[in-house]
């Protein structure tokens, strides 16, 4: 077998294509790692930075709301609650601002220790808000998610003794207490209605 020293070596096909392959799956681990680092970032930003656990652990005991002489905020909710879990950073806020003033108390409705609480204030969505006066008599009530604006101005109207300006709201968002939490009560469907505030 003779081999012509003119005649050019044939090309390899095999190194361009692992060039190609290379290229491709770096291509790909890059497209990865950047998926990857938004989804991460993504779930860290919508993750609510306050848990309603530990509201409710620096919240004012009932009791003491009760005889301190001061206006309250009594919430009804459950860690479950997807809208008070919504609800829980403006409220946060809101205790920071009016917290001097005002009593924020937190009543877990997962917990028996409060169902006369939730027989008496007629719960039966959450979150569901209750505004009492310095005597601890029930002012205005209000079920659903609320906006941070009509709640900061109901507790400045309750912290300064004025009529709340918020007493009818738009429909808010809730979640239904479980009926093992509640005895059923004389209407036929205690869960019909939607967000409202009455007085």
């Amino acid at each position: 077998m003779t081999v012509n020293p003119n005649s050019a070596p044939t090309p390899n096909p095999q190194p361009d294509f692992n060039l190609a392959a290379r290229i491709r799956n770096l291509v790909i681990v890059l497209v990865a790692i950047a998926l990857s680092t938004a989804v991460f970032f993504g779930l860290r930003t919508e993750t609510n930075s306050v848990s309603l656990s530990a509201m409710a652990e620096a919240a004012t005991p009932m009791e003491l709301a009760l005889t301190n002489h001061k206006p309250t905020l009594l919430e009804f909710y459950a860690n479950w609650c997807t809208t008070c879990q919504a609800m829980a950073e403006d409220l946060d806020t809101l205790k920071q601002e009016y917290g001097d003033r005002v009593n924020f108390v937190m009543l877990n409705v997962d917990n028996n220790k409060w169902l006369p609480e939730l027989l008496h204030y007629r719960v039966d969505g959450i979150p569901h808000f209750v505004y009492l006066d310095e005597q601890g008599e029930a002012i205005a009530s209000a079920i659903g998610e609320q906006p941070k604006s009509v709640m900061a101005a109901n507790l400045d109207a309750l912290a300064t003794g004025q009529s709340l300006p918020y007493l009818q709201t738009a429909r808010g968002k809730i979640s239904e207490v479980e009926p093992s939490t509640l005895p059923k009560t004389g209407s036929d469907d205690p869960r019909s209605h939607g967000s409202q505030v009455v007085q």
